[in-house]
């Protein structure tokens, strides 16, 4: 089964990011469900701001494709390139922070990764942020599984039908959320005592 990161795990990882930069890569990584080569090889000229998407060049075809991004994920982008200065024409979008600027490599991204899997004792891969959007993508009840093929660029339709399983995993962390959720007090008709409620219901 693909290996996704339950939203819990995820506000931790999330949490554990120590720049703008690597914020916006995540979300832009989990909202999108690009493969990882792909994101981190986009320029400016690829951001669609009002759009809310990037263009990508698909691993496979190698045509450049748009693929939506989160609102939250363009905020982090855009403050991280007012902090960092906006690259130029043809330059790389994503730059690393320490001496001569130059495109963040795959390596460099998965060691920030390795970075956060170290102080919350997880095994996480940048594989993984894809299996999460595509988890959280398939089990939205208003995107169809042929809107998750299209978005994810899956040749099969069958591929993207394995992330409709659901896991133990969030099965245990909506539980949790029904055992911690106050029993709603009872409420009685206008002109009803509670005391006779009781006496005669034994409620």
């Amino acid at each position: 089964m693909p290996r996704a990161i339950t939203d819990v795990l995820w506000d931790e990882l999330f949490g554990a990011m120590t720049c703008d930069r690597d914020r916006a890569l995540l979300l832009c990584y989990v909202s999108s469900g690009a493969r990882a080569g792909e994101l981190l090889a986009i320029g400016i000229a690829d951001v669609d701001w009002a759009g809310c998407r990037v263009y990508v060049v698909s691993k496979g075809t190698w045509l450049r494709q748009a693929i939506p991004v989160s609102p939250e994920a363009l905020r982090y982008l855009a403050c991280y390139l007012d902090a960092d200065g906006l690259p130029d024409a043809g330059d790389p979008l994503w730059r690393t922070r320490r001496g001569t600027k130059r495109a963040v490599s795959y390596w460099a991204m998965r060691r920030a990764l390795q970075r956060a899997n170290e102080k919350l004792a997880t095994n996480w891969t940048l594989h993984d942020l894809r299996h999460t959007a595509a988890t959280r993508m398939a089990n939205d009840p208003k995107l169809t599984l042929t809107d998750v093929q299209s978005i994810l660029r899956h040749a099969n339709i069958e591929t993207t039908g394995r992330y409709t399983t659901v896991r133990v995993e969030d099965m245990f962390d909506r539980l949790q959320e029904h055992y911690s959720r106050s029993r709603p007090a009872r409420i009685y008709t206008a002109g009803y005592a509670a005391e006779d409620i009781r006496a005669v219901f034994g409620v």
